[in-house]
């Protein structure tokens, strides 16, 4: 078996995998693609024997939580469980409230979806201002369950610009931040979160993998016609000398010296096992980083 390296989780005394399990893929039609619960099954159960131990899901991922609490909750001792607060159980609509009830309630569904006693992160799905946090009393909920035990760290799925100030408030264990070769806008800001101690979770790390996959979308606010014009102005294409442009992309965020784990999210039992086989082999090679980074940067 590929044996992928582990790191801390920021200060949190965890160790997870480079590589995560983004399980959004899990949710199912309308919102996702179609998988069965066969299918579903099969993948989670291979995540784990693949040696991923780092799985992230949320409250409006469709049918993931439960999918993961049916298939895998008698695996529990083999994974760090990370799931999303301020989502509405139930809604269809990306509704977020941040009352302390809705915190909780959130909370203890997914407990119960995910046949847990308890999550190991927390993480507020929208990035809300210092004052947001401190006035819905959100952020008060979800300190008073980490007391309780149900919930072991709190963290963010943050943006700029919030981001600078939530790291400025030194209450989050960890935080999940989009970043890649095409979008490293919050490079600054995840290396001020890492010396602060905070676990660095990257979301994003493959952008999608493909030119060919980018078209008619924005992601995390970079729109397709961007992140075409970014990867075909450095000219990275003629770097690859035959590496595919998902390896590339994702052992470039694999490059980040703060990165704890990336999270990358498929439905397909062999696009996982090969995602494995890519992040085992680590960080791009120096020099082509460098080069990478020069076209990038100019």
């Amino acid at each position: 078996m590929t044996t992928l390296p582990t790191r801390p989780l920021g200060n949190t005394g965890l160790q997870v995998t480079t590589l995560g399990f983004g399980a959004m893929e899990l949710r199912g039609a309308p919102r996702g693609p179609e998988i069965s619960d066969a299918e579903s099954e099969q993948l989670l159960n291979a995540v784990l024997d693949a040696g991923i131990n780092f799985i992230d899901t949320s409250i409006d991922y469709g049918r993931s939580e439960e999918r993961i609490g049916k298939y895998i909750a008698h695996r529990r001792s083999e994974y760090v469980l990370a799931s999303k607060c301020g989502c509405v159980p139930g809604s269809t609509s990306g509704d977020h409230v941040h009352t302390p009830e809705n915190i909780r309630s959130g909370v203890e569904n997914s407990l119960r979806l995910l046949q847990t006693d308890h999550l190991d992160l927390v993480q507020f799905h929208r990035s809300l201002t210092k004052r947001e946090f401190e006035e819905s009393g959100a952020l008060a909920e979800a300190l008073k369950l980490k007391a309780e035990g149900k919930v072991r760290f709190v963290g963010v799925s943050g943006t700029l610009p919030q981001l600078e100030e939530q790291v400025a408030m030194g209450v989050f264990d960890a935080f999940q931040i989009p970043y890649s070769a095409l979008q490293p806008e919050h490079e600054a800001v995840v290396a001020k979160a890492a010396a602060a101690g905070a676990g660095i979770i990257i979301r994003g790390g493959v952008a999608r993998g493909s030119v060919t996959d980018w078209d008619n979308r924005t992601y995390y606010m970079v729109t397709a016609d961007e992140l075409k014009r970014r990867w075909e102005q450095a000219n990275l294409d003629d770097l690859l000398d035959g590496m595919s442009r998902i390896e590339f992309m994702l052992r470039y965020t694999l490059s980040l010296p703060w990165l704890d784990t990336t999270i990358v999210g498929t439905g397909d039992a062999e696009h996982l096992l090969a995602n494995v086989e890519t992040a085992a082999k680590g960080p791009l090679p120096a020099e082509m980083l460098a080069e990478a980074k020069r076209r990038l940067a100019q």
